[in-house]
């Protein structure tokens, strides 16, 4: 019998992970990548037998293939992906692909801002409770490399809305939406209800027997459940009021009345700010949904250590609080990580704009920044939106530069917070990196 071809395009973590996959079910397998492809990723390849190609492209080659599994970064409307589906060839995510071949349940996790702590805290928590449990998606290990090698009972996942776009016939079993606010619109046709639409795709499939956790005081979110009937069991989340089969905040206390009711104090909470009471409730939801004992919930809220580059404490240095916050990579992210300080903030921003409206950010830039440095090779529209309510707005063309011009027009007290509100492609690999820099940057001071 002839193998069935498969075309994976990105030989990145996700690329080569449903490589190890394919293979394994026997299919004929090709990676191709327009970049070039990291030396760990190619000796897997080379140990597993699978052909390769980077720098390009074989489009000819790619065209017999029966599926194509494509990389989150390639845009839909990329030429070689409109001509794929033309011709009737599968275009999927590596998730979806992954998918067909497992038994195992799914928590999905998705949102404009939160996804990563909420993917994280859920998954110390399933851990905790002694679940053989994994953590794919945007962080982790590739899904399809696990399912391959070592197969899970249930997978926490966090779900970009490039993720779910490449979904069809996934189920996630427990999806959580965290929020809806604008992001990524350069790859949507600057268009907010097509990027909505991608983050409600995590609920195609859901049946009675599914759960959705979401907030309730997002708008988007709320409009839409009005117009559409959800199949699925749900659980809302609040700050503002009182809400049923879910969780919500009264007397200072976190209470989730989900399958018998607990309550936490806000102070033992591991992860502090408004935006991240949100985070604890998506998580301790989910973990009474799973029917996972209380104490284990309380224990995983209140012991959890926060992810990387995420609000991320650096240093004090002759009293100034340095604060690594480089995920932030769109405006919103910026407005909750802004919210939670209370000292006078320099405020370190910047990079590839994805279409961003700095206007909601100007009345708590306002209230809480005293020094703005843009760090990017273009900074012109930093300076328009804030040249009228900051008096001190200088460039930086490296960490390092940013570093030491914020820690100049610092003292003790202040906080100096890098939260960039755009992707860092411009001067840096990605956001890690750029975090990393900043963190060597200020240890350098």
């Amino acid at each position: 019998m002839k193998k069935q071809k498969i075309a994976i395009l990105g030989g990145g973590e996700s690329g080569v992970g449903a490589a190890i996959l394919a293979k394994k079910k026997g299919f004929e397998v090709f990676v191709y990548d327009k970049g070039i492809i990291k030396e760990k990723y190619k000796n897997v390849l080379i140990n597993i037998g699978v052909e390769w190609e980077e720098k390009k492209h074989s489009e000819e080659r790619i065209l017999t293939a029966r599926t194509v599994v494509k990389s989150p970064g390639i845009p839909e409307t990329a030429p070689l992906i409109l001509q794929l589906k033309e011709q009737g060839i599968e275009v999927i995510s590596e998730i979806e692909f992954a998918g067909r071949y497992t038994k195992a349940k799914f928590v999905g996790i998705t949102g404009s801002n939160g996804k990563t702590t909420t993917t994280m805290l859920t998954y110390h928590m399933l851990k905790k409770a002694g679940l053989n449990v994994g953590l794919a998606g945007n962080v982790g290990e590739s899904l399809a490399k696990q399912v391959a090698d070592d197969d899970k009972d249930i997978y926490v996942l966090e779900l970009s809305s490039f993720q779910l776009d490449g979904m069809f016939d996934f189920k996630v079993d427990i999806a959580i939406l965290l929020n809806v606010t604008p992001d990524h619109l350069d790859r949507y046709s600057y268009k907010f209800e097509n990027y909505a639409a991608s983050k409600f795709r995590i609920l195609q499939n859901q049946d009675e027997e599914c759960h959705f956790i979401y907030c309730e005081d997002d708008e988007v979110i709320i409009n839409y459940l009005r117009a559409h009937k959800i199949k699925a069991q749900k659980h809302p989340f609040s700050i503002k009021h009182i809400t049923s089969n879910g969780a919500y905040i009264e007397n200072e206390k976190l209470i989730i009345n989900t399958n018998k009711s607990i309550e936490m104090t806000l102070q033992s909470l591991a992860l502090q700010g408004k935006h991240n009471l949100y985070n604890s409730m998506a998580s301790g939801i989910a973990g009474r949904v799973l029917e996972l004992k209380k104490e284990i919930i309380r224990e995983s809220l209140s012991d959890f250590q926060n992810v990387e580059h995420r609000l991320e404490f650096v240093a004090k240095i002759h009293g100034i609080d340095f604060i690594n916050d480089s995920k932030a990579t769109n405006v919103n992210s910026t407005w909750y990580a802004l919210e939670t300080f209370q000292h006078p903030v320099i405020w370190i921003v910047g990079g590839v704009d994805k279409g961003n409206d700095y206007e909601m950010l100007k009345e708590l830039v306002a209230e809480k920044v005293k020094a703005i440095v843009c760090l990017g090779k273009d900074n012109a529209k930093i300076h328009e939106a804030f040249e009228d309510i900051i008096e001190e707005i200088v460039d930086a063309s490296s960490a390092e530069e940013a570093v030491r011009l914020a820690y100049k027009l610092g003292k003790s007290g202040d906080t100096v917070l890098l939260s960039p509100a755009c992707a860092s492609f411009d001067l840096f690999e990605n956001y890690e990196d750029r975090g990393q820099q900043f963190k060597s940057s200020v240890k350098r001071l």
